[in-house]
């Protein structure tokens, strides 16, 4: 399956979070963190956002959240 990388204007959109929110919450471990695409250019997979946004629908706690982040970065380690 491809998996597309997001720029953070589609981010922020699909998301419904305003820049400095999702940057908090990165730093809070409730957003997975970005994946340097060069000097300075970041993006995110499509999927993590989907399954984030997923989690927040469906009312998981912070706890929660956090477990998926760092489960989904595991599995980013895992795919390379």
């Amino acid at each position: 399956m491809t998996d597309r990388i997001l720029r953070f204007p589609e981010v922020k959109k699909l998301s419904g979070m305003s820049r400095s929110t999702i940057y908090l919450r990165i730093t809070e471990g409730l957003f997975p963190r970005p994946i340097q695409l060069g000097t300075r250019m970041v993006g995110w997979r499509e999927s993590e956002v989907a399954t984030m946004n997923a989690a927040r629908v469906r009312g998981a706690a912070e706890s929660e959240i956090r477990e998926l982040v760092v489960r989904l970065q595991s599995q980013r380690k895992d795919a390379a």
